[in-house]
Parts: structure tokens; sequence; C-alpha cells
């Protein structure tokens, strides 16, 4: 899904391979409810940007059978240490992408 889809909740699965399936180089933020992120098979890091400027990323490792709860509103982003099965719950309504400058 992209920002501009519509709708309620939606409970996703997903194989993902690669960072650029994770869109690593973007910002994601769900404005109307708190994500579930899970991870099912693999292993990933999601990580919280910074609420001050001067603050470091907070970083949250998932192996497979964990998950986390991204707070409304707050932007987060992942990337992958192995090919991963992922599972999320969020209300998509006004979800944002913001491209981040500081991508490698």
């Amino acid at each position: 899904m992209t920002s501009s889809d519509s709708g309620g909740w939606q409970l996703a699965t997903f194989h993902v391979e690669t960072d650029v399936d994770v869109h690593a180089d973007h910002w994601e933020m769900h404005p109307q409810a708190d994500e579930a992120v899970c991870c099912l098979t693999g292993g990933v890091r999601l990580y919280l940007r910074p609420v001050r400027p001067d603050d470091t990323e907070d970083m949250v490792t998932l192996q497979p059978g964990t998950a986390v709860i991204v707070p409304r509103g707050r932007w987060h982003r992942l990337e992958l240490d192995a090919p991963s099965d992922l599972m999320s719950i969020t209300l998509r309504h006004g979800t944002r992408l913001e491209e981040r400058t500081d991508a490698r």
C-alpha cells in the first residue's frame, strides 16, 4: 500500500528480501493509530526517528516470534538482517512517507 491508499485497519503479511522491499530509505508515519510490527521469520531492525534533533535513533531488533508497537504519530523505518516474513496491523488512513535525508 502507498500513502494515498484509503480505508480502515489493515492486517498485512509480506515476505521481504532486501532493504528496498521495506523502503529503508524512507521514514513512515501513521497519524491515526499505533502500528504492531511482527517478525514471523528472519530478522529485522526497526528504527524510530529521534523526537528532538540532537537525539539519536532508537532501534528495536526483531527476531522470529517477536513484535513491537510503534506509537501513533512516530516516524519509523525498517532494515533487514535477513530475508523475512513480517506482519503488521495499523490504520492506514493518512499514512505518510518521507525520504531520509541521512540515507546511506
